[in-house]
C-alpha cells in the first residue's frame, strides 16, 4: 500500500506559509515504513530542529481504481480518518529552497500517524467533516472539509490518473491552518467532531 498526500488544499494554510496557490493538486507520496507503529510515540529525528504537525482527515481506498471519474469516486472508500503529516520543515524548506524534492522532510520514517477509522456512512455530507488537533490539552489546529479547495470525491479521481488506486491505499487530504512545531513531552490528540481518533506522546 501506498499514502498519497495532497499539500496545500486549505488557503489559509497556503497564506501562512507563503506558498502560491496551486493550480492542480501537490501530491508526493509517503512509503509504508513512514506509518508510525501504533502505540508508539514520534520521536523527533536527529536531522531536524523543526519538525511540524499537520492534522489530516484520511481515506482509505477500498477497490482498485484508475481513471476514476469524479461521479464514481464516492464508491471507492468507505471509511475515513484522521491522522497527522510530520514535516521536517527547516529541512523541507531548505529542499524548497534548492529545488530538490521533499521526500527526506516529508516521507521520514514514522512520520504518517493514521489513526482509528470511522464508517463513511458516519457522516451525513463528507464534505463538511470538522476536525481539531490539540496539542497539551490546547487546539492547535481547526478543520473542516467544507474549506478544501479540492473535496474528497475530486482527489480521489484526480491521483488515480496518475497512479493505480489499490486496496489499503490512504489519501491524506491536506492540513488546514495553524500548523507548528511540537516538543519533546508534547502530546498531540486528534478528533473528529468529539470523537478521539488518535494520542502520540512526542520524545
Amino acid at each position: 500500500m501506498k499514502l498519497i498526500c495532497i499539500g496545500r488544499n486549505y488557503t489559509k494554510h497556503i497564506e501562512e506559509l507563503a506558498n502560491e496557490r496551486p493550480e492542480h493538486p501537490v501530491v508526493f507520496l509517503k512509503p509504508d515504513s513512514s506509518i508510525l507503529l501504533k502505540k508508539h510515540p514520534f520521536v523527533i529525528p536527529e536531522f531536524s530542529k523543526d519538525v511540524h504537525h499537520e492534522v489530516e482527515i484520511l481515506v482509505k481506498i477500498k477497490k482498485i481504481g484508475k481513471y476514476v471519474d469524479k461521479k464514481f469516486a464516492h464508491t471507492y472508500y468507505d471509511e475515513i480518518g484522521l491522522g497527522i503529516d510530520f514535516t521536517a520543515r527547516d529541512l523541507q524548506s531548505d529542499l524548497k529552497a534548492k529545488g530538490l524534492p521533499w521526500e527526506k522532510a516529508k516521507a521520514f520514517d514514522g512520520s504518517a500517524v493514521v489513526g482509528n477509522w470511522l464508517p463513511k456512512n458516519t457522516f451525513e455530507n463528507v464534505d463538511n467533516i470538522p476536525f481539531t488537533l490539540e496539542k497539551n490539552g490546547k487546539v492547535v489546529q481547526d478543520g473542516n472539509t467544507t474549506h478544501m479547495l479540492w473535496k474528497i470525491d475530486e482527489l480521489v479521481s484526480y491521483v488515480s490518473q496518475y497512479f493505480t488506486l489499490k486496496i489499503g491505499d490512504i489519501i491524506f487530504t491536506g492540513t488546514p491552518a495553524g500548523v507548528g512545531s511540537v516538543a519533546v513531552n508534547d502530546k498531540l490528540k486528534g478528533f473528529i467532531g468529539d470523537t478521539e481518533l488518535f494520542s502520540i506522546n512526542i520524545k
